[in-house]
């Protein structure tokens, strides 16, 4: 029997851990969280970040009768809402979260079991680091966007974002104060998005890797040096490791399903908005600009998760594929039996969605770009 290679899933995520135990998302060691300094350090953290959200959505119901200044203060609101409400879902499913990683690490079947499996999983990860990078480079936009007005009318006191605050913050200190906090707890709610972003994204691509390996294995099911005895102790390895990938993503899902469910629901509506929000301003300047990475960015982020959806959908579909192109016609009959069970049963593809309802997969990804060009095309219409 082949000896498994450990490969430690972990390390792609190092960096985005380290950041988010700053953030007060990430308890240490394979818990959720304790009670102690910790916990305190990021309640202390999330409830300023929530009341960040809540002056701008005060603000947002203030201005709903300005149409121009509704389109300006939604967008980004409605993205703060959508970093928020996934950071909460960090929080609160932080226990299956740390399951799976532990998972990914016990489990045996998970490991690849020679250098052309390692392979597999490092062209894999390679893609994925290449997308994160772009990610991360639509992020500095955003920060842009926040500097905006400092930079550009700083005389006039006008905060980075629209937001209501119980005291004025037309003079110094107040307005440095507030700048301050909205700089602060924005990109606290934007890097806790990326995070989130890259989890899912990454889990999904670790679940990729897993069909990939279990294609390869029951590829090489039975070679001529094997025996039958190999062959049936191979196939049982292959039985079980579908098994542990649909129970992983059983897990998966408790976490998932609802972040994906408030993505598909928020997308369309900022990219649709921002969208409208480049046609009132002026060309080429710093804000259009910022407006078009801002647009990149979401757009970007919307993709990667219904990309690694897809992947999923597609690799789960070519395991059965896969079973065919092994020795079959050389092995004993009560062994195709068993194969050809196993066929029927991995024969459905595995979907990601939210509740069953929204799939991630590029079709949905096409459908949301639609759905906020019709969001554009109404706004357009009201203004006009």
């Amino acid at each position: 029997m082949t000896q498994a290679i450990f490969y430690d899933w972990r390390s792609n995520l190092e960096i985005n851990i380290l950041i988010n135990r700053v953030l007060g998302l990430w308890p240490d060691g394979d818990e959720s969280f304790k009670p102690g300094l910790y916990v305190v350090y990021s309640g202390i953290l999330v409830i300023l970040a929530a009341c960040h959200l809540l002056t701008q959505t005060i603000k947002l119901y203030m201005v709903r009768d300005d149409i121009e200044a509704l389109a300006g203060t939604m967008y980004i609101t409605l993205t703060l809402m959508l970093a928020a409400i996934k950071t909460f879902f960090v929080l609160v499913r932080m226990k299956i979260i740390k399951k799976c990683f532990v998972t990914l690490r016990t489990n045996s079947l998970f490991q690849p079991r020679n250098p052309h499996q390692q392979l597999i999983i490092q062209r894999s990860v390679d893609l994925w680091k290449i997308m994160l990078k772009v990610l991360l480079g639509a992020f500095s936009g955003f920060t842009v966007f926040v500097l905006i007005p400092i930079l550009i009318n700083s005389g006039d006191k006008k905060l980075p974002f629209l937001a209501w605050y119980p005291f004025r913050t037309d003079s110094f200190p107040a307005f440095a104060i507030a700048c301050v906090f909205q700089f602060a707890f924005t990109t606290y709610l934007s890097l806790s998005c990326i995070f989130v972003d890259v989890l899912v994204c990454v889990f999904n691509m670790y679940i990729g890797c897993q069909f990939d390996l279990l294609s390869d294995n029951l590829r090489n099911l039975f070679m001529k040096d094997n025996t039958h005895a190999e062959a049936r102790e191979n196939l049982r390895r292959c039985i079980l490791h579908h098994k542990d990938i649909l129970s992983f993503v059983g897990d998966y899902k408790q976490f998932y399903s609802g972040v994906i469910f408030w993505l598909w629901i928020f997308s369309g509506v900022s990219i649709g908005i921002t969208l409208f929000q480049m046609t009132i301003v002026v060309p080429f300047s710093i804000v259009f600009d910022s407006l078009i990475s801002f647009e990149i960015g979401i757009i970007l982020e919307l993709f990667l998760f219904c990309y690694y959806g897809n992947e999923v959908q597609v690799k789960s579909n070519l395991v059965s594929h896969a079973a065919f192109e092994s020795q079959w016609p050389d092995l004993p009959e009560d062994i195709k039996r068993s194969l050809i069970i196993f066929i029927i049963n991995v024969s459905k593809p595995v979907d990601i969605s939210a509740f069953n309802v929204f799939m991630l997969n590029l079709e949905t990804f096409i459908k949301v770009l639609k759905t906020s060009w019709s969001y554009f095309a109404l706004l357009s219409q009201l203004r006009a």
